[in-house]
């Protein structure tokens, strides 16, 4: 039988062998009959080798069988690092996103040192080990193929969150505050959980290390009931984003400008350039006001004339009153109300009301203060003065007289 008849039996054997694999892959099957099938795969293929050398010994076509997986395993690596990844690479730097530019860096070490690992515990199963030494080589596999892929999903995830964390910087996101703590507890689960699939791959009793965690954490959060309500808290300002830093708010009595958003605590600088920090449980449940998101800021005001003011003289202040405020184009002229509105204990009141356009609270004072300068000027142009808090006492007759007499 020529060489080429032996390879394309070993060939069809390998397929044959593959394909009842595939067809019994909906079966359970336990990690040592795969390990089994896979080194069953590796023997075969080392015999087809064989045919081509069959004057050297077994023993030593073996060992040379292992340096030929380990420079093929070499190969696949340089083939998809070195011409692959560089070839996405220079796709994605043409791409618009920018996720696939730290996505495809990211992914190539991982990817590298899984090939590694597979060609080098291949390259040793082949050495017809004794069996203790075997299972141990089997076990070391399942551990490294393990820790790549969990190093991998690592980094391919904190691409990812690299990605969304620039996306909310440009946006200008509350969530951009933590998306590095965010990042780094994502990180310790899945350390966590690539090490409980390690140690339950090894057949540790993973169960009752869960279960005295979750009694353990239990008694944590009983025992940080006020820490993990302001975590709660902190995580509603992500959500609803009421404000971000920058932001002038009002939280219950305080106001000021937000400063830091933290995991506990907001700390606002307030109007005395004092800071205060408020627990996010708190910032939670009290109403917040965002000053600076205001599209309009309102102005009201009473101006108070004397009794002795005319009716005829009311009517004209009114309406030049009205014709100063439709003067200013930082009005809304919709928002106007000019009435008189009142016969007071004192005085005669003249209700002013009116939107300022925009909410630049300097500018709605610079408007304020030329408006009522032009109050000012209009009431004494007519020969009235602004009324002052009065009383007047009437007293009968007899009173007075007796006063009179005390003098």
């Amino acid at each position: 039988m020529s060489r080429l008849s032996r390879f394309a039996l070993t060939f069809l054997s390998i397929a044959g062998s593959a394909l009842a694999a595939d067809e019994t892959a909906s079966t359970p099957r336990t990690s040592k009959a795969v390990s089994t099938e896979i080194t069953d795969l590796l023997e075969r293929f080392v015999n087809w080798l064989h045919h081509f050398c069959p004057d050297i010994d077994d023993g030593l076509f073996h060992w040379l069988a292992c340096g030929i997986i380990i420079i093929a395993a070499i190969l696949l690596r340089h083939i998809i690092t070195d011409i692959i990844f560089n070839r996405l690479k220079k796709l994605a730097s043409k791409a618009e996103s920018t996720l696939d530019d730290k996505l495809f860096p990211a992914m190539e070490a991982p990817v590298a040192a899984l090939i590694m690992v597979a060609g080098i515990f291949a390259a040793i199963s082949v050495l017809q080990l004794p069996p203790r030494t075997d299972l141990l080589v089997t076990e070391a596999a399942k551990v490294c193929v393990l820790a790549v892929v969990l190093w991998g999903a690592i980094r391919g995830g904190g691409a990812v969150l690299d990605h969304l964390e620039e996306i909310s910087h440009q946006r200008q996101m509350t969530v951009a505050t933590f998306m590095p703590l965010i990042k780094k507890t994502l990180m310790v689960f899945a350390i966590i959980c690539g090490v409980l699939m390690i140690a339950d791959s090894l057949g540790l009793k993973v169960g009752v290390f869960l279960t005295s965690l979750g009694i353990g954490g239990l008694a944590f959060a009983l025992a940080a009931q006020d820490t993990i309500a302001n975590l709660f808290g902190s995580l509603v300002v992500v959500l609803d984003q009421p404000f971000r830093v920058g932001d002038v708010v009002k939280i219950g009595a305080q106001v000021g400008t937000v400063e830091d958003i933290g995991l506990r605590s907001t700390k606002i600088r307030l109007v005395d350039r004092s800071v205060a920090i408020m627990p996010n449980k708190m910032v939670a449940s009290e109403a917040v006001v965002n000053l600076s998101r205001v599209t309009e800021r309102r102005v009201e005001q009473n101006i108070a004339l004397p009794y002795d003011t005319s009716p005829a003289q009311m009517e004209a202040i009114l309406a030049e009153i009205r014709e100063l405020i439709r003067k200013e184009a930082e009005i809304n002229q919709d928002s106007v109300v000019v009435a008189f509105h009142n016969i007071g204990v004192s005085s005669l009141e003249i209700l002013v009301a009116y939107m300022t356009v925009g909410p630049d609270f300097m500018a709605q004072l610079r408007l304020k203060e030329r408006l009522n300068l032009a109050f000012m000027r209009a009431v004494t142009a007519r020969g009235l003065s602004f009324a002052l808090p009065a009383q007047s006492l009437h007293l009968p007759g007899p009173v007075l007289d007796k006063l009179a007499d005390r003098k």
